[in-house]
C-alpha cells in the first residue's frame, strides 16, 4: 500500500483524547494531527518519537494532517492506522502474495455468513469453497514479540467464538494478525491484558480455526506484507 503523497516528518509531542496528536514539524511549527487509532497504542505514542504525517488539501477538513507512521527510539517503524491492516491483507490476497491463499478465486469484504451474527473482514472463495477470515492489527511490542490485544476486547472474543462455530461446521476459517511493527518477530496473545480473549483464541484453534500472522515492511513510501510470522499460543 503506497502513500499517495509524500509524508511530512515531525516529532511527537503528545497523543490525547484518542483522536488527536500534537506534532512538532521540522521547521518548528506545531500542528495537531488526526490519530486514526482508538486503541491504547502502548509503546506507539511516546513523546519524542519520530512521526510521519499525510497532508490533505481538502479545505473542508478540520485537521489538515493525519498521523500515519511512528518510528520508535530503536528505529522500528510502526503503522498507526488500524484500518490499514485490512487494506494490506486485501492487497496481498488480491495480488496472491500469501502462500496459504495464492489460489484464492474471489475476495469479498465485510460479509456475514448465512445464519451468522457478526460480519467478518473477508469472505474468500478457494476451490469453490467459502472461507472466512478475521484480521487484527498488532502493534504492541515487548522485546521482539508482538501481543494482541492491547486492551480488553469483547468483540474480538465474540469473533473467535463465531469462527470456531463455523469451523466445527466444516467451514474453513482463519484468524489473521497483521503486524504493523518492524521490530516484531513473533505474535503472542496478551493473556495478562485480556485472559478472556486468550481463552477464546485457544478454544477457536482447538475447534479448527487457523491462526496465523503476517509481518510487514514499512517505510515512508509504503507498507507491504512481506512475510509470515510464527504465532505462539
Amino acid at each position: 500500500m503506497e502513500f499517495t503523497t509524500s509524508l511530512v516528518r515531525g516529532k511527537l509531542i503528545r497523543r490525547y483524547k484518542r483522536f488527536l496528536a500534537d506534532v512538532e514539524l521540522a521547521n518548528g511549527d506545531i500542528v495537531t494531527a488526526h490519530c486514526p487509532n482508538t486503541g491504547a497504542m502502548t509503546g506507539c505514542a511516546e513523546p519524542g518519537y519520530t512521526v510521519f504525517l499525510s497532508q490533505s488539501d481538502n479545505p473542508k477538513r478540520k485537521l489538515q494532517y493525519t498521523w500515519e507512521l511512528a518510528q520508535d527510539f530503536a528505529g522500528n517503524f510502526i503503522g498507526i492506522n488500524t484500518h490499514t491492516a485490512n487494506k494490506l491483507v486485501a492487497e496481498a490476497l488480491n495480488n496472491k502474495c500469501l502462500p496459504q491463499f495464492n489460489q484464492v478465486e474471489s475476495v469479498k469484504r465485510e460479509v456475514t455468513p448465512p445464519g451468522g451474527q457478526s460480519r467478518f473482514d473477508f469472505q474468500l472463495t478457494l476451490a469453490n469453497e467459502l472461507h472466512y477470515m478475521e484480521v487484527k492489527s498488532v502493534t504492541l511490542a515487548r522485546e521482539h514479540s508482538g501481543y494482541f490485544p492491547d486492551a480488553v476486547t469483547a468483540r474480538g472474543a465474540r469473533h473467535c467464538r463465531e469462527l470456531g462455530e463455523l469451523a466445527q461446521q466444516g467451514v474453513p476459517t482463519t484468524l489473521a494478525f497483521c503486524v504493523q511493527h518492524t521490530g516484531i518477530r513473533e505474535v503472542r496473545i496478551a493473556q495478562d491484558i485480556d485472559p478472556h480473549y486468550a481463552r477464546a483464541v485457544n478454544e477457536a484453534r482447538h475447534r479448527g480455526v487457523e491462526v496465523m500472522a503476517f509481518g510487514c515492511s514499512i517505510n515512508q513510501q509504503k507498507l507491504e506484507i512481506n512475510q509470515t510470522l510464527p504465532v505462539i499460543l
